[in-house]
């Protein structure tokens, strides 16, 4: 289906992980993106983050207002036979691979988070919930932005960096630089990752799986509210909030009377 040009595969986590389980055998590189409703606001913005995101080889559906447009959506239900877009978070996502890797004897290595201590917590985490996982390596990656719709980093330390991936030769990558900038960076250098089978573009997961901040309860998770959950730990997220919720509505409703 396709969210203000976005699009989004309508998969069950089920038929996602077998996709999964397709890109670890077939002869090219494959991406995996996890829009929400803030990147599809920042994707309207960004003509270069939307192309990158269309040509993820999997874009889950991460986030409950993406379902609410769907849902809404009565053409989008008949095109797709009433298929109810399942929502399947980032983190959640990223934890089901690695259960994968560790059955299938496969690698993976952990880029970003920007402190060491995150990823030390990161590690010790997984490998509690999969012993027999192999963590190849980790980094808490280089300071990047986008500027006028281009990836802007120190190029000495980003060879640095793909030369230590290189050398460690991951089968799996995840990476969390944050929405946007993770996405350019693995559109832009996975070519340069021969070894990468699976790269996929995580957010703020290494700082839940680490510990480093508290997920919303379950139930509170499975009705959608995790976001008003996080708002009210970190009012500081109120403008992030704010673009994800209203300013996403507004855009899907205005698409949607266009359209």
């Amino acid at each position: 289906m396709n969210i203000l040009g976005i699009r989004i595969d309508c998969v069950t986590k089920e038929t996602a992980l077998e996709r999964v389980s397709e890109f670890f055998i077939n002869k090219k590189q494959n991406k995996i993106f996890t829009p929400n409703p803030e990147m599809i606001v920042d994707a309207s913005r960004d003509s270069n983050l939307k192309t990158i995101l269309n040509r993820g080889d999997l874009n889950i559906c991460d986030g409950f207002g993406i379902k609410l447009a769907h849902i809404l959506s009565l053409q989008g239900a008949k095109r797709h036979n009433n298929f109810i877009l399942e929502r399947i978070p980032g983190v959640d996502f990223m934890l089901d691979i690695c259960k994968l890797t560790e059955e299938q004897r496969r690698s993976v290595y952990f880029l970003g988070s920007g402190n060491q201590e995150t990823l030390k917590k990161l590690k010790e985490n997984i490998q509690q919930q999969f012993p027999n996982l192999k963590i190849v390596g980790a980094h808490p990656g280089n300071k990047l932005q986008i500027t006028n719709y281009k990836l802007q980093l120190n190029e000495e330390e980003n060879n640095d960096l793909i030369s230590d991936i290189v050398m460690h030769s991951p089968d799996i990558l995840f990476v969390a630089f944050g929405h946007g900038k993770q996405e350019y960076w693995i559109d832009q250098y996975l070519s340069e990752l021969p070894s990468i089978k699976v790269a996929m573009g995580v957010g703020g997961a290494f700082d839940f799986v680490s510990g480093k901040v508290r997920r919303a309860p379950r139930l509170i998770r499975k009705i959608g509210l995790e976001w008003l959950y996080r708002l009210f730990r970190e009012p500081r997220r109120l403008g992030r909030i704010w673009k994800a919720t209203a300013v996403f509505m507004l855009y899907f409703v205005k698409s949607a009377i266009k359209n």
